[in-house]
């Protein structure tokens, strides 16, 4: 598993300490200093079956900046969302957890963190 990770976050901390008790191994991937790709974060909306805006953190201040509120949310527009986030990786919400069964979870809750940790011991890791 894949966790992209802020140090900082606190739910970050969270994902990290309940991966860490249930003895789940992991691989921590600082996305603030390695921002995905445009394709890498394609994936990951495709694995997490998703659209951009809904792992964008529109609060942040790069997304007042950006207009952000205003912007489309149909397929026409999802190129210029997972740019911006691309150009602004704090704009994405944390952590994103790459599941080793191809899958991906947003570890922001106690239920997708279990839903995790049972879907790494169903895999065997």
């Amino acid at each position: 598993m894949e966790i992209w990770d802020n140090p900082a976050c606190s739910k970050c901390a969270g994902a990290r300490s309940s991966l860490d008790e249930a003895r789940v191994p992991y691989r921590l991937r600082a996305y603030l200093v390695e921002p995905p790709s445009a394709a890498e974060l394609t994936e990951v909306l495709r694995r997490l079956d998703a659209r951009a805006w809904d792992i964008c953190r529109t609060g942040e201040p790069a997304a007042v900046a950006l207009g952000l509120a205003g912007w489309g949310r149909d397929d026409a527009d999802e190129p210029r969302w997972i740019a911006a986030m691309v150009a602004h990786p704090e704009l994405i919400q944390r952590p994103i957890l790459l599941l080793d069964d191809g899958g991906a979870l947003v570890g922001r809750t106690p239920e997708s963190l279990a839903e995790a940790v049972r879907r790494a011991a169903r895999d065997g890791g």
